[in-house]
């Protein structure tokens, strides 16, 4: 049952396909898969609506004058897929959307004998501990990265291991335009990941861990320091109707790697004091409910948190410099998600955001999404 549950999430846009139209061309199997959707969002209080109408956090603190009630709708989130499977075994899947409203790449891998080489989700990453949401986006606090990155990983049985492009960002304070700006950062390394998933009768789990290098380099002076990030996920089938699921995850130095903990996703992961490289720790996770209520109709009640320490960084670069970095995002979302018949979602989503600045401005926003989703 946890293990349906998670492919629901799937089927619901937070990953994967939903379904498949598959053929035969000579010795190759090949599958055809995507879904045509529309979303569509009422921000009630101010306009925090990005493409897919998913909410944002980015400029929701100190939004109490912001106009109210704004209307939205868009069909970017539809996707196409192709997956072939040679005589050899050797499988190539390539995928992509419209989001922000051109075509862009999700998925391009190939994999044989559990090697993967490609762009797919991060293997510092799981849907396992995921509740499902109508936002594309969906929670703060997430597992890992809740993104596609290009890796090379192997997997043997639960476990899987992968060298990735690493994502990270380096600020430092600019005393002429009196703010944060991107650092002189490189990449020398790539990140590595380890991770478990399984499960077990009614329990589903996962568990991973990440490494990677922070380093700034001007040419003339270059500084390095190691960020590590971790997380836990687990999904429990209480009864054949009700599941409950959650994440956990802690960062230091990584916090592109914790969910919407930033403006909108990733927070910095590091900044420069003088000419050294300081970490930035942070903290997050998220729990929720599934109710199948039979009939292809589900209600699903979701809450996230991140928190971001800046403490340092105000000690050390002072409180001015990052006063209007995000300290904390939340959000709850509550859905009634309904297949009249097979292939075919509709959806209704009641969200609450909050955000806390370090200087301690902060706000919140109401919103109503609702969803129809064709698959293929």
């Amino acid at each position: 049952m946890a293990i349906r549950a998670t492919a629901a999430v799937a089927v619901f846009g937070v990953a994967g396909q939903a379904s498949a139209v598959s053929f035969s061309a000579g010795d190759y199997d090949v599958s055809v898969y995507g879904y045509a959707r529309m979303n569509a969002s009422y921000d009630v209080d101010s306009d925090q609506a990005l493409s897919t109408r998913s909410g944002s956090f980015e400029d929701l603190a100190g939004n109490d004058n912001a106009p109210d009630g704004h209307f939205g709708a868009d069909a970017v989130q539809s996707r196409l897929g192709f997956k072939t499977v040679s005589p050899e075994g050797v499988s190539v899947t390539v995928e992509g959307d419209f989001r922000p409203g051109n075509l862009r790449l999700r998925h391009a891998f190939g994999e044989y004998n559990g090697v993967l080489m490609g762009q797919t989700w991060s293997n510092f990453n799981s849907f396992v501990g995921n509740t499902s949401t109508l936002d594309f986006d969906s929670l703060p606090g997430l597992a890992g990265l809740q993104g596609r990155v290009a890796q090379a990983r192997y997997t043997t049985g639960p476990l899987s291991f992968s060298l990735e492009q690493p994502q990270n960002s380096i600020v430092f304070f600019d005393p002429v335009e009196a703010e944060l700006d991107d650092a002189d950062k490189r990449d020398g390394m790539p990140a590595f990941t380890a991770r478990l998933e399984d499960s077990q009768g009614g329990l589903s789990y996962s568990a991973a861990v990440l490494a990677h290098q922070l380093t700034v380099d001007d040419g003339a002076d270059d500084d390095s320091a190691f960020g590590f990030a971790t997380f836990v996920a687990a999904k429990m089938a209480l009864t054949d109707m009700i599941t409950l699921q959650g994440t956990l995850t802690y960062t230091d130095g990584a916090n592109s790697y914790l969910y919407r903990s930033g403006e909108n996703f990733g927070a910095a992961s590091a900044y420069v004091d003088g000419d050294s490289v300081e970490t930035i720790s942070g903290y997050g996770g998220s729990i929720g409910a599934g109710i199948n209520l039979g009939g292809g109709r589900s209600i699903n009640i979701g809450y996230g948190y991140v928190e971001v320490d800046w403490d340092d960084a105000v000690s050390d670069l002072g409180a001015a410099a990052v006063a209007d970095q995000s300290e904390s995002n939340q959000a709850i979302m509550a859905n009634y998600q309904w297949t009249p018949v097979k292939n075919v979602m509709m959806g209704v989503e009641y969200q609450f955001l909050k955000r806390e600045n370090v200087d301690g401005t902060d706000g919140d926003a109401s919103r109503i999404l609702f969803a129809a989703q064709y698959n293929f």
